[in-house]
């Protein structure tokens, strides 16, 4: 009896404008490639009317490969981040139907027993895919497996395109699939797929044909109270680099202002992650992603703060004004500086940089590029249970805030800042560790946090209403004009802003009475 083969793959969606520069891209440093072949797949899956499969984590589908019909039954079907690590299970079959009688690895054929439960199974969607594939091997005996797939996935009527790079480690250390994407990639926009293309099936056929690129905020991360810090850090990262990769792709190609909005988060949860685990992996290994991120995050912050101001502070005096304040030419203004900042973004989201930061960032994910051979301390630190170190981490995390709390009504401009970023940084903190705690203790303390975030969060937009004083003038402006109208929306919003922080001494003592649910 065989067992299933355990796979590691990355996946990554590209554009179909794309896919010819990476298909004719040179052959990674280090590595000779075998000869390209392409193929015409055809790929039938199949489930029970109310997918048992889907539910059980497992996927069975025949593929047409030239003369031949391929059985593959996978186990353990999640992506994340981009990789997937399933196992399989294939054989030859006469034609275009499922034997499960050829199945010849028992975990396979136990987890599709359970899963059936004597149902029979279906087709339910198909893939039709050119495939494009290369062979890469090293001295070292490492060797990867290029796919790059162009085609579309097909649910009844409906016909969804489908274009994915797919490298598959076929021998040697997982970073190696990392710096032969970054080869292959280069200068190429990308996202990791979200999903397996059995997943992406199931969604069409139901009806999901959404954009896939459409702005996201990050998926809840699932923590258990047997893991380690080790592995809570782990799955944090993915979290944070599923997030800035998706949303830079996001921003690139659409102009809602929840793409830099979710980009900016996305770098933001990054940067505060890499100082919540610090006691674990150090300053030095994470200096260049905390400095390229802090860049990022930058540029990205520039488009947002004039989403903010149009959007947020502007906008909403244009009924109200008094006659002769012109907001609507300060809102002209605004739209025509946005337009000159998102193309220079584009520009840099578009640049090597941000997919040297989003390959660095996966690479130091999966490798465990934390871990330092001269400290003979850090395994026993990585191996804390995961509930003692977020007790750790929220509490150091809470003392921080706390310090400025005490002295509220003693604290500068400056200072409030502060405090508006130590709390950002528990809140993220509290979403990376949130599975942990049951939400009658975690939402009492985040209601009362909200109210607290929502009065620094709008002080902050206020101090960001000052640079309507600084917009570039461009030809035709009225600068008088436009000085009298920021003049106005500056002082209605600090005058707003007084009765704004009226409101913070409550907050304040509301979140500082609430139990603390971590400890």
């Amino acid at each position: 009896m065989a067992k299933p083969n355990q796979e590691i793959e990355l996946k990554l969606e590209l554009s179909a404008e794309d896919c010819p520069a990476v298909a004719t891209a040179g052959t990674p440093h280090g590595f000779t490639a075998g000869r390209p072949t392409t193929r015409l797949l055809r790929s039938i899956y199949f489930d029970t009317p109310d997918q048992a499969l889907r539910r059980a984590g497992l996927s069975a589908r025949v593929r047409k490969d030239g003369r031949n019909w391929i059985q593959t039954i996978k186990l353990g079907t999640h992506v994340s981040a981009g990789l997937s690590t399933p196992k399989e299970a294939e054989c030859r079959v006469a034609g275009p139907a499922l034997d499960l009688g050829l199945v010849d690895a028992p975990a396979a054929v136990e987890a599709l027993t359970a899963a059936l439960g004597g149902q029979a199974l279906e087709p339910a969607f198909e893939t039709v895919l050119r495939r494009k594939t290369r062979e890469f091997a090293a001295d070292d005996g490492t060797r990867i497996e290029m796919a790059l797939d162009s085609g579309e996935i097909v649910a009844g009527d409906r016909r969804v395109p489908l274009h994915e790079l797919e490298l598959e480690l076929k021998a040697g250390p997982i970073g190696a699939l990392f710096q032969v994407a970054r080869n292959l990639v280069g200068t190429t926009p990308f996202r990791f797929s979200p999903c397996s293309k059995a997943e992406r099936g199931y969604r069409i056929a139901a009806g999901d044909v959404a954009d896939p690129v459409r702005p996201a905020t990050a998926d809840p991360i699932l923590l258990s109270g047997s893991e380690t810090a080790e592995q809570a850090l782990h799955a944090v990262l993915r979290s944070c680099l599923d997030q800035i990769a998706h949303n830079r792709v996001s921003t690139l190609l659409g102009e809602d202002p929840e793409g830099p909005h979710q980009l900016r988060v996305g770098l933001r949860r990054l940067r505060s992650a890499l100082r919540l685990f610090r006691p674990l992996i150090g300053r030095a290994s994470t200096a260049s992603l905390d400095a390229a991120s802090r860049q990022l995050a930058a540029e990205v912050g520039e488009l947002r703060d004039l989403d903010v101001l149009a959007d947020e502070i502007v906008a909403p005096l244009a009924a109200n004004a008094p006659e002769g304040i012109g907001i609507a030419a300060l809102l002209d203004h605004l739209h025509d500086t946005r337009r000159t900042v998102r193309t220079d973004l584009a520009t840099a989201l578009a640049g090597a940089d941000v997919n040297a930061l989003v390959f660095d960032l996966g690479a130091f994910a999966e490798t465990r590029g934390w871990l330092d051979p001269g400290d003979f301390g850090q395994s026993a630190l990585l191996a804390t249970p995961v509930t003692e170190f977020s007790r750790q981490a929220l509490d150091r995390q809470w003392k921080k805030v706390a310090r400025y709390g005490r002295k509220l009504d003693e604290l500068t401009v400056a200072e409030r800042h502060d405090m508006r970023k130590a709390l950002k940084k528990l809140r993220y903190g509290i979403e990376f560790f949130a599975s942990l705690y049951p939400d009658s203790d975690l939402k009492p303390f985040l209601k009362r946090m909200k109210g607290l975030q929502d009065v620094f969060g709008y002080l902050n937009d206020v101090a960001t209403a000052h640079k309507l004083l600084d917009l570039p003038a461009v030809s035709g402006d009225d600068p008088a004009g436009l000085a009298r109208a920021a003049g106005f929306v500056i002082g209605w919003h600090e005058a707003k802003a007084v009765h704004a922080w009226e409101r913070a001494r409550d907050c304040w003592d509301e979140a500082a009475r609430a139990p603390k649910f971590w400890r």
